[in-house]
């Protein structure tokens, strides 16, 4: 009986996923249990608010404001035309938000308005990140963080931690304007981001990326120069797309070995795509 119970719970559950009524929050693991699948869903039913649209990796939460009160519209200083507003919020990781509200920006009538890196990591080396879009309707500003927060898991592959540090590698082949606004990166063009945690590896992955390829360096930034004193250096650069792609895995290489010969194997908490 128990188990006929589950069967149908779970193929209501599968239904309204597959329709799009839901948005089942991604989990680390690629394979969820039955269980843990009716979970997701019963936990996001439970929130029960008309604001949240759903989590992903990185501790991010995806949430909605149809109508920002004209106060707060005032002191953020974005066009009066964006009444609404989509909010992308993470403890860990920025590289990959950036990277995700990127694409949700190419696929949605959206804008980024604010995009800020508290320091964080809840306590590790890295940012945080606050990633806010403006839309004229609510439901383009819904819209682009369902993408974003379906996309996070792609952008969390090329991520690398463990407990001495961590390790980021983003790539795409056309930046638009998240990028654009985050990094400066030229509209259009094959963008590479480099990560290095603690920041002597990240020098060295940048040094390695540089030499690796013909990229045009877009810039350096270090614990007291770009960083909220994060324990990081971070390079940006641009150029042809194999160029760009030939570049991070040269980075990719070394830093795993240098951060690995201070703990455990760094490794992927999802799948790598670059």
């Amino acid at each position: 009986m128990e188990q006929e119970i589950m069967k149908k719970v779970m193929d209501e559950v599968m239904k309204r996923i597959g329709s799009g009524s839901v948005i089942a929050p991604e989990k680390a693991s690629q394979q969820q249990s039955d269980e843990e699948k009716v979970a997701s869903v019963c936990a996001q039913n439970i929130v029960g608010v008309t604001e949240y649209v759903g989590i992903s990796e990185g501790d991010t939460i995806g949430l909605v404001v149809a109508n920002v009160e004209p106060m707060l519209h005032e002191k953020l200083g974005i066009d009066k035309k964006f009444r609404s507003v989509g909010i992308f919020s993470g403890r860990t990781g920025a590289g990959p938000q950036i990277m995700a509200a990127d694409e949700a920006v190419k696929a949605t009538n959206t804008e980024i308005v604010v995009i800020e890196l508290p320091r964080d990591t809840k306590g590790g080396a890295g940012h945080g990140s606050l990633i806010i879009f403006g839309a004229e309707d609510v439901s383009d500003a819904r819209r682009a963080i369902e993408v974003a927060l379906k996309d996070l898991r792609r952008t969390f592959g090329d991520v690398y931690a463990n407990d001495a540090g961590h390790l980021e590698f983003q790539y795409t082949a056309r930046a638009s304007y998240a990028c654009n606004k985050a990094f400066n990166a030229p509209v259009g063009r094959a963008f590479g981001l480099i990560v290095g945690a603690p920041a002597g590896i990240g020098f060295v992955m940048s040094d390695t990326a540089l030499k690796a390829a013909e990229v045009e360096l877009i810039d350096y930034l270090s614990p007291t120069k770009g960083l909220s004193l994060t324990n990081e250096v971070v390079i940006t650069f641009t150029g042809d797309s194999g160029a760009v792609r030939q570049a991070l895995i040269a980075a990719r290489s070394i830093g795993k070995k240098l951060l690995g010969a201070m703990g455990a194997e760094p490794k992927s908490a999802t799948t790598p795509y670059i």
